[in-house]
């Protein structure tokens, strides 16, 4: 086989690949695509059979949407999501220093026991949490939320956060250490900013998993602490399902992670896909 004929196959199984790859972008992209056009629309075209593919776009949805008391949803979801966040960086941390830098004993077991806490499932243990939350009276308290959400979030956080940890060089902290630097300032000059793109990781996957979180504040909040997933379900009455405003309120929700995720991006890919450091 010439090297013509090599250069060329791999031209064509290259342009194959991509068409594939773009192909299947396009498949999971569609739906969001639809549901974004959807939410310009009016509810009749929105249920039109078959489907609406022109129409004049409106904003009506929107408006709907935000005079129907959004901004609420959103600030109780900000709060949950921010304070949880910042709290399970606080906690998490010390937590994976000390399991990957300064490792306690029995190190795989505590991590077990960290990652087991996601094993179980969240209506087995919703029960018991509404029970104690009514005893003292702390349901649709939006605080109970950002408690609820650090316990969901820390587990995943210090194993990520391990990993990164684990790839800063011995030198560099017995550098530090021959300078004089105690753990606090090691912590605050050396690790922090060498792990900062792992940091930055872990907060957005923290943030997203908070924001979208429905099952807690479903059956935890009522009226005061109710979060953005919560308004979106207030769309299904029993007058019917309002597709469009659905359609409205689900992207008026997505917006402040995709921001999130764009603003982050860099430090996103740089924390997932290499550690720290190399």
């Amino acid at each position: 086989m010439s090297d013509v004929t090599r250069a060329y196959r791999r031209r064509t199984t290259g342009g194959v690949l991509t068409t594939l790859t773009w192909l299947l972008a396009l498949a999971f992209f569609f739906p969001v695509a639809w549901m974004a056009a959807t939410a310009f629309k009016q509810e009749s075209q929105a249920a039109s059979d078959p489907p609406t593919w022109f129409f004049t776009p409106t904003l009506d949805q929107f408006r709907a949407v935000i005079e129907g008391g959004s901004a609420a949803y959103v600030g109780n979801s900000a709060i949950a999501t921010g304070v949880s966040t910042v709290l399970v960086l606080l906690l998490g941390i010390p937590a994976a220093y000390a399991l990957s830098i300064r490792p306690v004993e029995k190190v795989s077991d505590v991590l077990f026991f960290f990652i087991s806490t996601k094993m179980l499932p969240v209506v087995a243990v919703i029960v018991p949490i509404y029970v104690v939350a009514g005893q003292l009276k702390v349901l649709d308290n939006i605080w109970t939320l950002v408690v609820l959400y650090t316990a969901m979030n820390l587990p995943i956080a210090v194993w990520m956060m391990r990993s990164f940890f684990l790839e800063v060089p011995g030198e560099v902290l017995e550098a530090a250490s021959v300078d004089g630097a105690g753990l606090m300032r090691t912590l605050r000059s050396v690790l922090i900013p060498m792990v900062a793109p792992g940091i930055a990781a872990t907060a957005l996957i923290c943030v997203i998993f908070a924001w979208n979180e429905f099952f807690f504040a479903l059956n935890l909040t009522a009226s005061r602490a109710a979060t953005v997933p919560v308004l979106i379900v207030s769309t299904m009455t029993s007058e019917g399902l309002f597709l469009a405003r659905l359609c409205a309120a689900a992207l008026l929700a997505s917006l402040p992670v995709i921001i999130a995720g764009w603003v982050a991006q860099k430090q996103l890919v740089r924390g997932l896909s290499m550690g720290a450091i190399k």
